[in-house]
């Protein structure tokens, strides 16, 4: 009788804390600083998603480490769907080939669902004593690490764009790290450094058409209607740095793949929102609305040099 009074206790105290946990709410976590493009689309995705569900859906920021950071809490995070990351693909397809995480990205992280593709300006300031790429170029040639360039972190889309650019026309640039956008923008417009690559979106637009930064190149599949003047890296004979940034919706590498499939289908419903759809255009992002968590996937497999089925 007493053992049966105790397996009651604790079949309560189970179905008590199944309860608790059913009803904790979704969060999703920004790889990167308050204030950018990433967080600010993140948080209307959130919103979305909260009226989609029915429920609250918190956003907290964990920057660092060119988004490993995040990356790192979700890999020890429990598969119970109630945690994702909003990230670039770069910490799962550029960090952990520079030895710089502590997790697996094909055995720790699961990829939900596809968001959007964002642009790469190269852009120079004030400091910059150039007007176009070649004369970027030839300026880096005459002066061996003179020039600095910023980007929002090491393995991070920004920074592999420097790097195509240095080692395939063979320059010697300074490499100037960031946690994130908000302050390398401001640290651009102040002249703290020469150059930056940053996502193309609205307040960069602006700073170019006020003269305030210079549109060098564009990493991009063609030119941007924003910037017809202004070429691609592939135009300009560097398509090793024609590169886009991939957003998308991460999971802990144990969630189940039926969650995932079901988050999937919630965050496609919420990316046809046209608050959302017309805000992600305004800042000059491609939506990736429709897309399985398979195509998810293979498209990063692809992006790793990876067969299409990757994951395991």
């Amino acid at each position: 009788m007493h053992l049966n009074r105790r397996r009651l206790l604790a079949a309560g105290a189970a179905l008590v804390a199944g309860r608790v946990h059913a009803e904790a709410p979704l969060r999703i976590v920004v790889a990167y600083p308050t204030g950018g493009v990433s967080d600010e689309i993140a948080r209307l995705l959130a919103e979305r998603l909260a009226a989609e569900r029915g429920e609250t859906v918190l956003v907290e920021n964990r920057p660092g480490g060119g988004g490993g950071i995040a990356m790192e809490m979700l890999a020890r995070a429990p598969g119970d769907g109630r945690l994702l990351v909003f990230s670039a693909l770069s910490p799962l397809t550029a960090l952990p080939r520079q030895g710089l995480v502590r997790y697996d990205p094909l055995r720790d992280i699961a990829p939900v669902a596809a968001v959007m593709n964002t642009a790469t300006l190269v852009a120079g300031t004030a400091a910059l004593e150039a007007e176009s790429f070649a004369q970027m170029v030839a300026l880096a040639r005459a002066k061996p690490a003179a020039l600095r360039w910023a980007t929002t972190g090491v393995g991070t889309t920004g920074h592999r764009v420097l790097d195509g650019v240095a080692t395939t026309l063979g320059l010697e640039i300074v490499h100037i790290p960031y946690k994130g956008g908000g302050q390398s923008l401001v640290d651009a417009l102040g002249g703290q450094f020469e150059l930056m690559s940053t996502n193309v979106a609205a307040a960069q637009l602006q700073h170019v058409a006020q003269r305030r930064l210079k549109a060098l190149a564009v990493g991009a599949p063609q030119r941007l209607p924003a910037l017809p003047q202004v070429p691609t890296l592939a135009e300009l004979g560097v398509p090793k740095a024609n590169l886009v940034s991939r957003f998308g919706l991460f999971a802990p590498g144990g969630t189940p793949r039926a969650l995932r499939r079901s988050l999937n289908a919630q965050v496609n419903r919420a990316l046809q929102s046209p608050a959302l759809q017309s805000r992600l255009r305004a800042g000059h992002n491609d939506i990736v609305a429709g897309s399985s968590v398979g195509d998810f996937e293979a498209a990063i497999c692809a992006e790793m040099g990876l067969a299409a089925r990757c994951f395991r």
